[in-house]
């Protein structure tokens, strides 16, 4: 064969794996409304910055007739580029190649992609579409997905691993996502779920969707798996390229420093006034942060998902910063077993890719009741107790009002080895709230009073001068400074300035059990 004959033998093998399960098959997906593989590539990755590794593997399945069905690439498009100059590893399942199945072809291209980002310290991106196992090659294809997963485990902070959810993901398909740090879900054509519909009906005889079952808004708002979802894909990529923004490539890299614009002493006097005089009415945390962070902008996480937390992302003098903060506008900003979990999740991921954690905290305790107790919040409060307390990043509080109980104690205190605790003059830091320890404390003295409810109204004006202020806990120590509110962004960034070369760690050890 001829030099000349050779290139036009590769220029049409190449062409031929662009096209995956051909023109038919890319046509059917677009009437889906859905994007192939190598679009959503190009919507992630920078302008002609895809690099393909194994553009030309097919199958090597020969049972069922599948010998005579090969598709260059197989189920999958695998390779490498840039997001804003940065590199990441990228993987994304093929639905026009047997539905975006995979094989055991499929499961050995993503391991040998998972390994490289592994090696070179790079993130890693799942675009997931498929059909999950391919049912001819049974076992082999078992042990593909269970090869991703033990890679997915390897990475855990080491690379941060991102997972869009395009189509569908069914089955060990769902388990690679859920080991990865963040799930992106598009609405109406992507949903997960270990069993479908059928089988849900067979087994247990309830009638539900696939979209009832498993898609974006449910995981959103109940599960809690997806942390993000979306009209269409390209506002998802468009997401997914701006939270590369916020972290590093590795746990060994500092995270990306932007410029601004915005000054560090910028005051908000709104801020002043901002918390209501009655102690019982809520306010919008989300308007704290967007008047503490550069140029206001918060990237928040799973904002369907236990609401009366807010976790994400934000920049203080262009450094990024891991943002926790209760939320009294849902529930009084109270912890629960899900806000616990959400929350704690955040702050070791942040902790995993050296990103400071600032703590943003109005708590009055955590939610009492059956369900809850049943539902085991002692434990799953013990995570995020867990979390922080582990956690060796610069870690910041601004204590904005109330700061009751064992959640003072959870949220960053100084006995967590939060390294700069801040309160505003509001700020009540006590046991439990004003009028419950006036109960306990003063209960003789108010039942044998003539009036009781004056009595108690008195009792409870009096525990609150004495109490219900910052200034016991500054005078211990508990509290590193009280602050004017509009001074907060002032005060974090020259606490970040200097902790920047803080240097904390745990005692030698394989790892810690935290209360899973």
């Amino acid at each position: 064969m001829s030099r000349q004959r050779k290139l036009l033998e590769l220029k049409e093998l190449t062409e031929k794996a662009l096209v995956g399960g051909g023109l038919k098959a890319i046509e059917k997906q677009h009437k889906k409304g859905k994007l192939t593989a190598r679009e959503r590539i190009s919507l992630l990755l920078d302008p002609k910055s895809f690099e393909e590794v194994d553009a030309l593997r097919t199958h090597e399945c020969h049972e069922f007739g599948m010998e005579e069905k090969t598709y260059l690439g197989d189920g999958v498009v695998t390779g490498y580029g840039t997001i804003f100059g940065r590199l990441a590893f990228v993987y994304a399942f093929d639905f026009t190649v047997f539905g975006g199945s995979l094989s055991k072809t499929v499961g050995e291209k993503i391991a040998k992609i998972q390994d490289m980002a592994m090696k070179v310290g790079a993130p890693i991106i799942g675009i997931n579409d498929s059909g999950g196992a391919r049912i001819q090659e049974g076992v082999d294809s078992l042990a593909g997905y269970t090869n991703i997963f033990l890679r997915n485990v390897t990475a855990s902070g080491v690379i941060p691993q991102l997972s869009a959810v395009v189509g569908p993901a069914a089955g060990g398909a769902v388990y690679s996502p859920a080991l990865t740090d963040f799930v992106f879900m598009v609405k109406h054509s992507a949903y997960m779920f270990l069993t479908g519909p059928k089988i849900v009906k067979t087994v247990t005889h309830e009638d539900v969707t696939a979209e009832e079952l498993g898609g974006a808004r449910m995981h959103a708002s109940k599960s809690g798996i997806t942390h993000l979802t979306f009209d269409d894909e390209q506002s998802l990529f468009a997401a997914m390229r701006e939270m590369f923004t916020y972290i590093p490539q590795n746990n060994m890299e500092e995270p990306p420093i932007l410029e601004s614009g915005d000054p560090i002493d910028r005051l908000d006097e709104e801020l002043n006034y901002i918390i209501p005089e009655n102690p019982g009415k809520p306010y919008d945390m989300r308007q704290v942060l967007k008047m503490v962070l550069d140029n206001g902008h918060f990237f928040e996480i799973q904002p369907l998902f236990a609401p009366n937390i807010l976790i994400g992302f934000g920049r203080l003098n262009g450094k990024s910063v891991g943002i926790v903060a209760n939320q009294p506008k849902h529930l009084a900003g109270v912890l629960d077993i899900n806000s616990s979990v959400k929350g704690a999740r955040f702050v070791r991921f942040c902790d995993a890719f050296n990103i400071p954690i600032i703590t943003f905290e109005d708590v009055p305790g955590f939610m009492p009741g059956t369900v809850q107790e049943f539902g085991g919040v002692i434990r799953h409060g013990a995570k995020l107790l867990y979390a922080y307390a582990e956690a060796t990043v610069p870690k910041l509080t601004v204590i904005t009002r109330k700061a009751y109980g064992g959640a003072y104690c959870v949220m960053n205190s100084k006995q967590l080895r939060g390294d700069m605790i801040f309160s505003w003059p509001c700020a009540e830091i006590a046991v439990m709230g004003s009028e419950g320890a006036t109960e306990i404390i003063f209960s003789r003295e108010i039942r044998d009073a003539e009036k009781p409810k004056e009595k108690l109204h008195e009792k409870i004006e009096e525990y609150r001068e004495r109490f219900a202020n910052p200034y016991v806990a500054a005078s211990k120590g508990f509290i590193d400074e009280v602050i004017e509110p509009r001074m907060t962004r002032y005060k974090l960034i020259k606490a970040l300035e200097m902790l920047q070369n803080k240097r904390d760690e745990n005692p030698p050890k394989k790892h810690g059990n935290i209360p899973l």
